[in-house]
């Protein structure tokens, strides 16, 4: 696997590749991977014959009270995981190399309704960094697909919206959470929780299975149910940022006659704040 740094290279080693007659998969990270970030690069190298990986810590997606200053950096170890996943290529670019005339002057890719509300109202400006520097990194890649996961379901709506609405040719594949034992969704966050907020955390998914154990068992009063749950993760010493009940492709408020679901959640233990979400099928109501 070669490691990259600027544009003009990545460029350079991509178009080898194609004109080898290789599809192109491309999976983007902020590093410090944890086994979830590996099952994209291995379901890229599924469906592609050269996977290009990024690492990037974007500023544009990190507020201003938010740990872009100390999020880890772990390339060493990042290089080695992504070998063994099946990556080709790694690009690592400076701030300096994605963003050459300053971020300020850096223009903005914004996708409108469904940046709106959940992590888009906690994080103003949040899905607009995020969607500029996963365009940019498609110009420069030019992936015939790429691969992100479904932990963070509302960026990929996002990036999913942000490729139809520009006519991007990029397919775009979205990879089930990757869990640990006792549930908890991976994330690279997690190395934040202390070894007791670490045995509190795993309340976040359990709550999760149990709202949609009570949906699927033909609980509609929706608000009374999502209360309950915030009560049982309060209980367990969670601060709840929110918890909804949308509908799963356009992420608007869950209606009655809604089949498919998704249960939004985000909240902090301590400093750390955690996501997940679980999507549910709910079956016509019989006769």
């Amino acid at each position: 696997m070669n490691t990259v740094k600027t544009v003009r290279e990545l460029r350079a080693a991509v178009a080898r590749a194609r004109g080898e007659g290789k599809r192109i998969g491309f999976v983007p990270t902020m590093g410090n991977l944890h086994s979830g970030h590996a099952a994209l690069v291995t379901k890229a190298a599924q469906r592609a014959d050269f996977v290009v990986a990024s690492i990037f810590v974007n500023p544009l997606q990190f507020g201003a009270n938010e740990d872009l200053a100390t999020y880890p950096r772990t390339l060493a170890a990042d290089q080695a995981r992504l070998l063994e996943a099946g990556c080709n290529l790694l690009f690592a670019p400076t701030v300096e190399e994605m963003y050459p005339s300053g971020t300020t002057a850096q223009t903005r890719v914004s996708v409108g309704q469904l940046s709106e509300g959940l992590c888009g109202a906690s994080r103003p400006g949040h899905f607009e960094g995020v969607a500029t520097v996963v365009n940019k990194l498609f110009n420069m890649v030019q992936p015939d697909l790429a691969v992100f996961g479904e932990k963070d379901y509302q960026q990929l709506a996002v990036i999913r919206t942000m490729v139809r609405d520009l006519n991007m040719p990029v397919q775009i594949f979205g990879e089930p959470t990757v869990r640990a034992d006792d549930g908890l969704a991976l994330s690279s966050r997690n190395g934040y929780l202390s070894p007791e907020q670490r045995q509190i955390a795993p309340a976040v998914y359990r709550t999760l299975c149990q709202l949609a154990d009570g949906l699927r068992r033909g609980r509609r009063d929706y608000q009374a149910l999502l209360d309950e749950g915030k009560t049982q993760l309060q209980s367990a010493g969670l601060r709840i940022d929110y918890l909804e009940l949308r509908h799963a492709l356009t992420l608007q408020p869950a209606m009655l006659d809604d089949r498919d679901l998704v249960l939004l959640l985000a909240a902090y233990l301590g400093n750390t704040r955690l996501i997940d979400n679980l999507y549910l099928h709910l079956d016509e109501p019989t006769a």
